[in-house]
C-alpha cells in the first residue's frame, strides 16, 4: 500500500533514521573498517546512528557587547522612574 502524496513529510531527508537497512548498515560498517570479506549480510553487528541537530550560533563578542550595553542603561533608566513619581495617598 502506498502513501498519498499529501501525506509525505517534505523533510524526509533532512531528519536522522532509527533503523539502517541491510545495504546501508554494510556501507557503514565498510566506512569504519569493521567489514571482512566474505562476511554474510546475515547477523550483521550493530551500527550506531549519529543524530543530526541544527548547530546554535555562538554570539560573537561585538554582539554580546551590543546586547549587554542597552541592558546596563534600561536598569539605570528603571531606577529613576521609581524615585521620581510620589504615591497620591501620601499627600494629606
Amino acid at each position: 500500500m502506498s502513501i498519498d502524496k499529501s501525506l509525505k513529510r517534505k523533510n524526509t531527508l533532512a531528519r536522522s533514521r532509527n533503523v539502517l537497512n541491510r545495504a546501508e548498515r554494510i556501507a557503514v560498517l565498510k566506512s569504519e573498517d569493521r567489514w571482512v570479506e566474505g562476511m554474510g549480510p546475515f547477523n550483521l553487528p550493530k551500527v550506531r546512528i549519529l543524530k543530526v541537530g541544527k548547530k546554535v550560533k555562538k554570539p560573537t563578542k561585538e554582539a554580546a557587547a551590543a546586547g549587554a550595553a542597552p541592558a546596563a542603561g534600561d536598569k539605570k533608566a528603571a531606577g529613576d522612574k521609581k524615585a521620581a513619581p510620589e504615591k497620591k495617598g501620601d499627600k494629606k
